[in-house]
């Protein structure tokens, strides 16, 4: 059941990515380089799953057996359409980078992996912007 939720949801929002995506596609790239001086973060936090664009069950020890962790974020304002990045590191090394959109006024979004067997360990997710400001870094451990 969870799966199907998952899946759901994550076709709702690539849905609403690429339906969003070619109002964008217009604009000139010094638009989208334009500095995000007053984008503001109002809310970080690793979670075991989101519903209802919240996050549940908030921690920073999941257990491999939970199968996920996802990267909330909430920024307010959000001056204009802008992107930004989450970061996984696996024992400092770089695991993935996931690519989001904000649109204004406000947006809240996240990213999530998959859990395996050697995901276990300490993690970070350094969420930043195009140009490499660092909002901020979550830390979390993977255990049995």
């Amino acid at each position: 059941m969870k799966l199907i939720a998952y899946l759901l949801s994550t076709f709702l929002f690539i849905i609403c990515a690429f339906h969003l995506a070619p109002a964008q596609a217009g604009q000139e790239k010094p638009a989208k380089a334009a500095p995000v001086e007053h984008l503001h973060l109002k809310q970080a936090v690793m979670c075991q799953h989101v519903e209802n664009l919240n996050p549940v069950n908030p921690g920073v020890v999941f257990s491999v057996s939970s199968g996920q962790v996802c990267c909330y974020t909430s920024f307010d304002p959000v001056p204009r359409h802008t992107v930004i990045y989450d970061r996984w590191y696996h024992r400092d090394e770089l695991s993935t980078q996931t690519r989001l959109r904000l649109y204004p006024k406000k947006w809240s979004t996240y990213s999530v992996i998959q859990l395996r067997e050697t995901d276990k360990g300490p993690w970070r997710v350094e969420i930043i912007d195009q140009s490499g400001h660092v909002f901020d870094v979550l830390r979390f451990s993977i255990t049995d």
